[in-house]
């Protein structure tokens, strides 16, 4: 920035010709500005980036070194990409190492596809139609040999006329530029990542056909089908569970049904899905190059027809998480995750690993007791022994009892323990029946105000009790997942100490309540469809 801008906060001038007016937008990245080109007197989006931490460079100099890195990958992939549907980069302003770079870019002014999907569902043409022109977008970049991954409404602007817009290429895989893909690190919205990019896969461009297609998905039906109470959830329903049919995609059914899969291979190509985007938009097919690609205008609605349910890919295997994101200064965290066979059964009637060992709740049951006639054949963590058993064997392992969260499964149990002598950092262990205790690769550290906490004081009896209420008050139709939660004092929140039980279902309806460590609840926040 101009020494005019830094000293008159009032009127910001970037490199001494975009001045800055107001901003647009922002993250934990950096913020995106409206400005003026001095120069050429026309308005722009200039993307300031700054790293959240701003002593990053002086402790952290090789993050920061790949932020930068990483800022004019996107610029440089923005610019391999000349197409209607992508955003157009004007220019870079750029002060060499040991900077942060700005990106400028045109101005779209039409709001994101989340701005427009928070005032309501699309009807299934509205939104094939919008998936035709990113889909469009997507293959000019992958011609150029650029992945997007991270295609989300968010990342979809909209211009004046309605046209989609595909934006934010900050964590673009180039092909040539495998030295910043290849640190173990997996960067995205864990919502829309495909199955094999969470599992730390490259993925490929079919991964980016998956985020597209969720992204229709939540565009008609108003609500994501994997998403759940916390990221650990989320990113283990994206894994471990099918995707449920949807209900109100009338002729999208199908190209939903036949895009979320797990087995990439399984998908349609960008040509194929092109088609069936057509017909469901009730548009011609295209004959021209994607690169060329006229606006459609707006078609009639067609009627909704009958959805039929997507066939489960041969082979299905199941995928186990291993690890959270940990909490990074200004760069995501890394992911680690495994593959596993199928063995024993889930919680949500998913196939998953387990030992024979205790009767546990029946499928659909939210109560934590048997339906009656019904007996299950794993044994049920998400009980008062099921806890204290893991708990135990936490100790035993690793001699810690310190926890920075704990998150009990009906299977598994996820614990994040504290370092000895260390008040921030933490290791994640996971217990399995049968399996014991097991250390996961990445560690992390305790972000904000959270204070770790031993568990002394909670009351696991009350547990099954909890579950019961839960039950009876979340009003989740037909819950077929549960889990619970520790809460920890001093959170962003300014909550006691705490757990929280959820109760989640196929179509992600999700409520919760919130105890102190008596389990006397505090809170209660039911699924408010």
């Amino acid at each position: 920035m101009s020494e005019e801008g830094r000293d008159n906060p009032a009127r910001r001038v970037v490199d001494g010709r975009f001045e800055l007016e107001a901003r647009l937008g922002g993250g934990g990245m950096g913020t995106v500005w409206r400005a003026t080109d001095l120069v050429l007197r026309r308005s722009v989006a200039i993307k300031e980036v700054r790293p959240s931490d701003p002593g990053l460079a002086e402790y952290d100099p090789e993050a920061a070194r790949l932020l930068r890195e990483r800022v004019l990958r996107e610029a440089r992939a923005l610019a391999r990409v000349d197409h209607p549907n992508v955003v157009t980069i004007h220019h870079i302003v750029d002060g060499g190492p040991g900077t942060y770079p700005w990106i400028v870019m045109e101005l779209v002014t039409g709001g994101s596809l989340a701005d427009r999907l928070a005032r309501g569902p699309m009807n299934p043409a509205e939104a094939a139609r919008v998936g035709r022109e990113v889909l469009a977008a997507l293959r000019a970049a992958h011609a150029a040999g650029i992945e997007h991954r991270d295609v989300k409404p968010a990342n979809v602007l909209l211009r004046p006329d309605g046209r989609p817009v595909l934006t934010d290429f900050g964590i673009a895989a180039v092909r040539e530029a495998t030295a910043l893909t290849a640190t173990g690190s997996v960067i995205g919205t864990p919502d829309y990542m495909a199955p094999e990019r969470v599992s730390g896969k490259d993925g490929g461009p079919a991964a980016d056909l998956w985020s597209l297609a969720m992204m229709l998905y939540v565009a008609v039906e108003g609500h994501h089908p994997l998403r759940r109470g916390t990221t650990l959830a989320t990113l283990a329903a994206v894994l471990a569970e099918d995707v449920p049919p949807p209900v109100q995609a009338g002729p999208l059914t199908d190209v939903l049904s036949r895009v979320l899969v797990r087995d990439p291979g399984a998908r349609p190509d960008a040509r194929q899905l092109d088609r069936m985007l057509a017909e469901a938009a009730g548009q011609p097919q295209r004959t021209e190059s994607p690169t060329s690609f006229p606006l459609q205008p707006p078609a009639a609605p067609p009627r909704d027809t009958v959805p039929v349910p997507a066939a489960p890919p041969a082979g299905r295997r199941r995928w186990t998480l291993l690890v959270l994101p940990t909490a990074g200064v200004a760069l995501a965290g890394a992911l680690v995750w495994t593959q596993l066979p199928d063995t024993g059964t889930h919680a949500n009637g998913a196939k998953g690993s387990g030992t024979t060992s205790a009767t546990a709740s029946a499928p659909g049951d939210a109560t934590g007791s048997p339906t009656s006639g019904s007996r299950a054949t794993t044994t049920d963590l998400l009980t008062p022994q099921g806890i204290r058993t893991a708990i135990a064997a936490f100790k035993k392992e690793t001699g810690r009892d310190r926890y920075a969260s704990l998150t009990v499964y009906p299977e598994y149990v996820v614990a994040n323990l504290m370092v000895k002598g260390d008040d921030a950092a933490y290791d994640m262990y996971t217990y399995r029946p049968g399996q014991g205790v097991r250390k996961d690769i990445i560690s992390g550290h305790v972000s904000g105000d959270d204070k770790p906490v031993t568990l002394d004081g909670y009351d696991w009896d009350k547990v099954p009790s909890l579950l019961t209420e839960a039950g009876r008050k979340l009003k989740v139709p037909d819950p077929d997942t549960r889990y619970l939660v520790l809460i920890l004092p001093g959170n962003a929140f300014g909550d006691p100490a705490g757990m929280s039980v959820y109760l989640s279902n196929d179509h992600s309806q999700t409520g919760y309540l919130q105890t102190d460590k008596k389990g006397k609840t505090v809170k209660l926040m039911p699924y408010d469809g």
